[in-house]
């Protein structure tokens, strides 16, 4: 069949691809976002209007007719020129200089970019950035950032995501604070403290009471959705705070308190678009990040 003569629509050429690739029509829905019979409908109204078959199925799995690998290789020419066409479209195009949006939490914003983004300055001045300085989860499918460094693993289709590094968080105190109240010796002697909690206190409680702690919610005493205003509160000899190391070792007033007691780990994840990923300009921000985030020591 010349398949050049025949006009269809791209969202069915674009199911016909990803279900090749991905070798189910569950995979490849996952993979486009898509319902099951959504996706399985658009090729079917693709083998409908070439008026051949595509696949045939071999136990759970999808195998390719002679006439679909024939049509394979005509889709994945459109494909490529539709992601340079979107790339076009979206300014992300192989120029370096240009803005960069990096969404992260707003202690990891405040305390652990500005040395990595003085390197980045110096090797490409020509790439502003921008900084979403937020404690949720930011849409990078929406484009509200274009790079996020995240504590939980990124669950879309359509996203990028490394591991860089895993880190241990603590308990801290103001060395003021612990003169006053004293430094606890077990985790049982933490249920006589004052706690900051980065939610509402019930939800922050359960945290800890899964791990042991005999902490109840008259411990906490001081509750912020912002890890600036509880880290600043914790300073200033409000109680004990959960911080991870990097940043807590920045402020010799505070105090790392039950030192034997086992540290909360804290992944790092680096995430953006799969898209995104293609431009120039977001992947030498995504593996200076990955570079920095990743080394025996976040803080040069």
């Amino acid at each position: 069949m010349n398949w050049q003569s025949v006009s269809f629509d791209w969202n069915q050429a674009r199911a016909f691809l990803v279900t090749a690739e991905e070798g189910s029509l569950s995979a490849a829905a996952r993979a486009l976002g898509l319902t099951q019979p959504t996706l399985g409908r658009q090729v079917s109204a693709l083998e409908e209007a070439l008026g051949v078959t595509l696949f045939e199925r071999i136990g759970r799995s999808l195998s390719l007719t002679p006439a679909g690998l024939e049509l394979l290789d005509h889709v994945k020419s459109m494909g490529e020129a539709a992601n340079r066409i979107s790339l076009a479209a979206s300014g992300q195009s192989q120029e370096i200089d240009g803005t960069v949006c990096i969404s992260a939490s707003d202690t990891a914003s405040a305390y652990l970019l500005p040395p990595i983004l003085k390197r980045l300055r110096e090797s490409a001045p020509g790439i502003n950035v921008e900084i979403v300085a937020t404690n949720a989860v930011s849409d990078l499918q929406l484009r509200e950032a274009d790079i996020a460094i995240r504590h939980v693993r990124p669950e879309q289709p359509d996203l990028t995501a490394r591991l860089v590094r895993e880190t241990a968080a603590h308990f801290y105190a103001s060395k003021a604070y612990l003169d006053r109240k004293g430094r606890p010796q077990s985790a049982e002697g933490l249920s006589s403290h004052e706690f900051i909690a980065f939610d509402r206190p019930d939800r922050f409680l359960q945290h800890f009471t899964e791990t042991g702690l005999p902490l109840q919610e008259r411990n906490f005493k001081l509750a912020t959705a912002s890890g600036l205003v509880g880290w600043e509160m914790a300073r200033n000899d409000f109680g004990i705070i959960v911080m991870i190391k990097e940043i807590a070792e920045q402020f010799p007033e505070m105090e790392q308190v039950l030192p034997s007691f086992e540290p909360f780990v804290v992944p790092f994840w680096l995430a953006t678009h799969r898209e995104l990923h293609t431009s120039r300009r977001i992947r030498i921000v995504f593996d200076l990040l990955a570079d920095a985030l990743s080394g025996k020591q976040l803080i040069s």
